[in-house]
């Protein structure tokens, strides 16, 4: 009966330590080009919180941009920034060169936060940063799909997806901002 019973814990305590949680990559491993073609390294980012968004222009969201920079203005100095790509994947509502981006987003909203080069969010021409950002294999969190322009990604610290938040969904969201303040 001490048999088995060992037996059975023993295979219980193995069948235990075989669980392990989905491993997460790390936002801070990436590299990119920003709008103006230089080098982008993530990890320049470690110890600050990240809003990824894919962005558009000609699109019913692009007034997000306005509560995007003011977000940023109110935050940057509290270890928060917002990370934008421009994308082309929804009805060509991101039509323009990286030069035409910046000064759209310049002209018309006065954009600060760091936008980076023209990508696509979805695909098989997926970037890989998004395919971190959409893969539970790679961010440790969820499988899902970028919806529509102005799809919003939130990253702690340590590099790593938290949530995903509606394109419909505003910047200053109380959510958003809790989590911010948090």
């Amino acid at each position: 009966m001490k048999l088995i019973i060992i037996s059975l814990l023993s295979c219980l305590m193995i069948k235990s330590t075989d669980i392990r949680k989905t491993p997460r990559e790390s936002i801070h491993q990436f590299k990119v080009k920003d709008i103006d073609g230089n080098n982008f390294d993530f990890s320049s980012l470690k110890g600050k919180k990240i809003m990824i968004v894919n962005t558009a222009s000609k699109c019913g969201l692009t007034p997000q941009y306005e509560k995007l920079e003011e977000l940023f203005q109110k935050y940057k100095n509290d270890n928060f920034v917002i990370i934008g790509f421009p994308a082309n994947n929804f009805m060509g509502q991101e039509p323009g060169s990286n030069e035409q981006i910046s000064a759209f987003c310049q002209k018309n909203y006065g954009v600060t936060f760091p936008m980076m080069s023209k990508i696509s969010v979805k695909g098989n021409d997926m970037h890989p940063v998004y395919q971190f950002l959409t893969t539970k294999a790679k961010n440790g969190l969820e499988d899902n799909d970028v919806q529509w322009n102005f799809q919003k990604y939130l990253i702690d610290e340590q590099g790593h997806l938290i949530k995903v938040i509606s394109p419909r969904t505003q910047p200053d969201d109380i959510s958003i901002i809790e989590w911010i303040e948090k």
